[in-house]
């Protein structure tokens, strides 16, 4: 028989796991797999079942919670010799690989998808020992979403990340970047800088319009030092898919970049803490063996 992980975060959405999790499992069985299920209770608890998934060779995992589960399930099947198949259902504040990969964001619908999907390779991203799916982000605006309650998140939701954002914007703080890229080399002061893989960033389903999952690209868009007026510019450029056409933003497109910083500074990767410049970026084209609903426009 076909074996399957499910690794369930009990705690995601607004603690709404468990309703989800038995009609995961019935799901899974119908589709003709012996369960095993795993719930997380710490951090990297995640990535432990993904790669004892890999090494004990399961057809496929399937990750319930927010993109920091997502992104430790995804993290734990990374460079494995053996790699099971790999779906999620989202019940993060956001959803941001979900909402690339077409997947629905209501738990139910993602669940039931299952049954139709079909595999399609998605690149991730590395960044020194860890890994990405949607975004690495530099800057104050970047440090401001790691300092997001639990709280927060549940009682306000993505305007949670909004509100520090704008704390951040104000601020009088200066950074110098270097970034090395496939092309060449931008130096300047940055109020932000952002690594996507894909299209949706912070829910953002139109940041990087042209990002593929499996383009073999990192997508850097650096925001340049300016006053508050040009931001306000730039965020309606992002609403309408046309961030990089403002005269405020350098948009590179890359296989890997080299990112250093005047004085150290600690990346975001996927919503939560990674580690401080100087850092070396680098896509893994088409590693994880996705399972996504089947494309409408076929």
């Amino acid at each position: 028989m076909k074996r399957a992980m499910f690794i369930v975060n009990p705690s995601a959405g607004k603690e709404k796991a468990a309703d989800y999790k038995k009609l995961g499992i019935e799901t899974l069985q119908d589709l003709g797999y012996e369960v095993d299920t795993r719930e997380t209770e710490k951090e990297l608890d995640a990535t432990n079942f993904a790669r004892e998934a890999c090494q004990n060779e399961y057809d496929f995992v399937v990750a319930m919670g927010g993109d920091g589960t997502i992104n430790e399930a995804v993290s734990g099947l990374a460079e494995q010799p053996h790699q099971p198949l790999f779906s999620l259902i989202p019940l993060g504040t956001v959803n941001d690989f979900a909402r690339a990969l077409g997947i629905s964001l209501d738990p139910p619908e993602a669940i039931e998808a299952l049954r139709t999907g079909t595999e399609k390779r998605v690149d991730i991203a590395k960044v020194g020992d860890r890994y990405f799916m949607n975004i690495l982000a530099l800057g104050k605006i970047a440090e401001s979403t790691s300092e997001v309650s639990v709280e927060q998140k549940t009682k306000l939701g993505a305007f949670a990340y909004f509100i520090e954002g704008v704390k951040a914007l104000t601020s009088d703080e200066q950074m110098e970047f270097t970034v090395t890229h496939d092309a060449g080399e931008w130096t300047g002061e940055a109020k932000l800088v952002l690594v996507a893989l894909t299209n949706s960033v912070g829910g953002f389903e139109n940041l990087a319009p042209d990002a593929l999952t499996d383009d073999g690209l990192l997508h850097v868009y650096i925001v340049e030092n300016a006053a508050l007026p040009v931001f306000v510019r730039i965020a309606g450029a992002l609403l309408r898919g046309q961030l990089e056409k403002d005269p405020a933003v350098q948009a590179i497109h890359t296989t890997k970049v080299a990112i250093d910083t005047s004085e150290p500074v600690l990346c975001n990767i996927d919503g939560d803490e990674g580690d401080p410049t100087p850092l070396m970026v680098e896509v893994m084209p088409r590693h994880i063996r996705a399972v996504v609903p089947p494309d409408p426009k076929k």
